[in-house]
């Protein structure tokens, strides 16, 4: 009998991820895919899985469920506490930690301090179908499986897992108070703007808005202005591309941007900093750093 997972209580927003759905940008979809890539992979090595295994994503916390057997399940991106129920017991861990739990055993995230999304490995991995190539929810498109429901229950795979009851804790991401500060290799539309502005954009301390999800975070602060002011073709987007509308402030697309985009952008966030938006809650700031690869 395979594993599974009943949702109790689905939080503000819980989400099935995995990498996504790299290459399908000609079919008009998205990547999609976990935001925080770094944390997704840092759950799933805790507990034995490709990397590649879907998670679950949660947005602030609150998530709650049960499982149906034992398994090995970790935490990490946001900070935060973890219990879990079984036997009459309730045993207190954390996020980014890993624990050992046998059948029965109630899961709960409380609300995130520190950090937006927090990532839920089991081993075996969340064994929803599969579309077009991935298990992630792309909450713009609409593919792959739903935000989670109360009630709601996923199978796990099958692996081999302990039954032993151990907690292990692994360094967590370090949240400071201080502006994020993201890298950024500038274009291929940077030079659509003024010197002036491009020298702002790299310079300005930004506020992330309100208007902030998985398809992008809408940012605050000057107004950039353009050099080249005509109607610019749709283009094919990406992750971690800043587009800047007609407003002149910045818009950092997540991993359900839209697929094309008519507006020029003006530079495209590294790997490991897309990431670091992943986990911006509102009002966070931001500082952009020039660099010349999306590796750094």
């Amino acid at each position: 009998m395979k594993n599974s997972i009943e949702i109790i209580r689905p939080g503000v927003l819980t989400t099935v991820q995995d990498l996504g759905r790299a290459g399908q940008g000609s079919l008009g979809v998205s990547t999609s895919g976990a935001f925080d890539r770094e944390s997704a992979a840092a759950a799933n090595r805790m507990v034995v899985n490709e990397e590649s295994l879907a998670v679950l994503e949660c947005v602030v916390g609150g998530l709650e469920f049960r499982l149906a057997q034992g398994a090995i399940v970790s935490f990490a991106g946001a900070h935060g506490e973890v219990t879990v129920e079984q036997d009459d017991k309730v045993i207190k861990t954390s996020m980014n930690s890993r624990i050992v739990v046998g059948a029965g055993a109630i899961v709960r995230l409380g609300t995130f301090d520190a950090g937006l999304r927090g990532y839920v490995a089991i081993r075996g991995g969340i064994d929803v179908e599969q579309v077009l190539g991935s298990r992630s929810c792309d909450t713009l498109g609409k593919l792959g499986p739903a935000p989670l429901r109360a009630g709601e229950v996923l199978e796990v795979g099958d692996p081999e897992y302990s039954t032993g009851s151990s907690i292990a804790i692994y360094p967590a991401p370090h949240w400071s108070s201080e502006a994020a500060r993201l890298d950024v290799v500038p274009g291929p539309r940077s030079d659509w703007f003024t010197s002036e502005s491009v020298y702002e954009f790299f310079h300005e301390t930004w506020t992330v808005t309100q208007e902030a999800n998985r398809v992008g975070l809408r940012l605050s602060g000057s107004a950039l202005e353009r050099q080249v002011t005509h109607e610019l073709a749709s283009e094919g987007m990406v992750p971690g591309a800043i587009q800047v509308p007609a407003s002149g402030q910045p818009i950092i697309f997540g991993p359900d941007h839209p697929a094309t985009g008519g507006y020029p952008v003006i530079g495209v966030l590294t790997e490991p900093s897309l990431s670091r938006a992943g986990q911006l809650v509102p009002g966070a700031k931001v500082q952009f750093r020039r660099v010349r690869t999306a590796y750094t």
